[in-house]
Formats: C-alpha cells, structure tokens, sequence
C-alpha cells in the first residue's frame, strides 16, 4: 500500500503562505493615526427615535434573576401598550411608569406559586409584542 504525501505538501505550502500574510500586512503603515484623546462617546451609534421609547434593562437590583428582571420588563412593556390602547395615545408613556409598578403587578400575570418562576416569561413577551403590534397598528391610521 502506497501513500501520496502531495495533499500534505500542499496543506503545507498553503499554511506558510496564510501565515505570511499577516507580516506583508504588517509593513504597510497606516496613514493616518487615531488621536488619543477622541472621547469613546464619540463612536456611540446614535439611537434611533424608536429606541428612546424602548423600555429600557431592568435595574439589577430589581429582582434577584434574569429571568424575573426579563418578566418584570414585559408586564411593564405590556403595561405602557395596555394605557396606550385604553388612551388612545400615540406618545411615548414611558415616562409615566415605574419599576415598582411592574412589581406591584405581578400578581395579575402570575401562573405560578413558585417565587423562582412566578410567571412564563415568552407568555408574557407574546402578549406585549401582540399589544405593541395593535398600538402600532391604531397610531398608523
């Protein structure tokens, strides 16, 4: 039984010249150089005016896990979209809630005895996007 080192010699050349390439890259100089001093703020990507009524990361400190900070960010998503339903208001209402009255709502949406898992979350994120979906849908018309 023969062997054929040629598919080995190949791999081989063509690592060398992979790793080659960075060197070659390497010698070429920049031609113009960031400043040290440009302030970080400066390369934010601005928000969109969509994002500013976005509800923002629950507070850590608001409950323990994620899973309970992600369920309390949609009751209050759902919250704001049910007043703007109810309203018929096309502003943006985040202003006009609070943390504590997601928390203090918990016991409309809870599914569960258990304090870990007191509600389903995806339960929870379907009935506020199908809300956000009808306030958008009254506020284009």
């Amino acid at each position: 039984m023969t062997h054929s080192f040629a598919p080995v010699r190949a791999l081989g050349f063509a690592a060398l010249v992979v790793s080659a390439l960075p060197c070659a890259t390497m010698a070429q100089t920049p031609t113009k150089q960031p400043s040290g001093d440009t302030p970080f703020s400066s390369m934010a990507i601005a928000r969109d005016e969509a994002d500013n009524c976005r509800i923002p990361k629950p507070p850590a400190n608001l409950a323990g896990t994620a899973y309970l900070r992600n369920g309390y960010r949609a009751i209050l998503r759902i919250l704001i979209a049910e007043e703007a339903l109810a309203t018929e208001n096309c502003d943006c209402l985040l202003d006009q809630f609070t943390w504590d009255q997601a928390l203090d709502a918990l016991p409309r949406f809870q599914t569960s005895d258990n304090p870990r898992l007191p509600f389903k979350v995806l339960d929870l994120y379907a009935k506020a996007d199908a809300l956000e979906a009808q306030v958008a849908e009254v506020c284009v018309e």
